[in-house]
C-alpha cells in the first residue's frame, strides 16, 4: 500500500508517518533533509533513493510480490555546502565551498542538490585547496571545486559526494 506520495525533500513528517505504518520511504530525484537522514536511523526506517525511474519501479514491483532483496544501497560520505561562484575563463564555474560532513575525495561522484532536489549527478572536474590540487578535503575545511559538464552551481546548493555500499 501507497501510505502518501508528495513532491519535494523527504521531510522529518514522513519518516515519522513511516515509522508508525511499518513503512519504507521510496524516494526519487530527492534527498531527505539532513534531521529526516538522522531520524530515520535512529528509527530505523529504510529510505531507498532513486535516480532512475526504471528501478524505482522495479523495485517496487519487487516489493509487492515479496520478493525485494537487499541491493546496493548508496552511503552519503561528504556534504559540502557552496559558499562563494568564481566564473574563470578556460575553466568555467568554480563554487567556493565548505565541507560541513564527511570527507571528500577527489574520484567520488558527487550530486547536486539544490532546495532538497537533486539537479545534477556526476564527477568533480577539480578539487583544490587555496590554489593547490587536492585528492580530499574533510570536515571544517574550505575548498573550490569545478563539477564537470556543470556550470549552473548557486550559492546555497550542497554537493553530496556518495558511494555504492552493498
Amino acid at each position: 500500500n501507497v501510505i502518501h506520495a508528495a513532491v519535494g525533500q523527504i521531510s522529518e513528517s514522513d519518516v515519522l508517518l513511516a515509522a508508525a505504518s511499518n513503512a519504507i520511504i521510496v524516494g526519487f530525484q530527492v534527498r531527505p533533509s539532513a534531521a529526516a537522514r538522522k531520524l530515520a536511523e535512529k528509527e530505523e526506517i529504510e529510505i531507498r533513493l532513486y535516480s532512475i525511474i526504471y528501478d524505482a519501479i522495479n523495485d517496487i514491483k519487487d516489493a509487492i510480490e515479496g520478493m525485494l532483496e537487499p541491493v546496493m544501497k548508496e552511503e552519503i560520505v561528504a556534504s559540502v555546502e557552496v559558499m562563494e561562484i568564481f566564473r574563470i575563463s578556460k575553466v568555467g564555474t568554480v563554487a567556493g565551498c565548505v565541507v560541513r560532513e564527511g570527507k571528500l575525495q577527489r574520484s567520488t561522484p558527487i550530486r547536486v542538490i539544490r532546495d532538497g532536489i537533486v539537479i545534477y549527478t556526476g564527477k568533480l572536474g577539480s578539487l583544490k585547496r587555496f590554489k593547490d590540487d587536492v585528492k580530499e578535503v574533510t570536515s571544517g575545511q574550505d575548498c573550490g571545486l569545478n563539477i564537470e559538464s556543470f556550470n549552473d552551481v548557486r550559492v546555497g546548493d550542497i554537493v553530496e559526494g556518495y558511494e555504492q555500499v552493498g
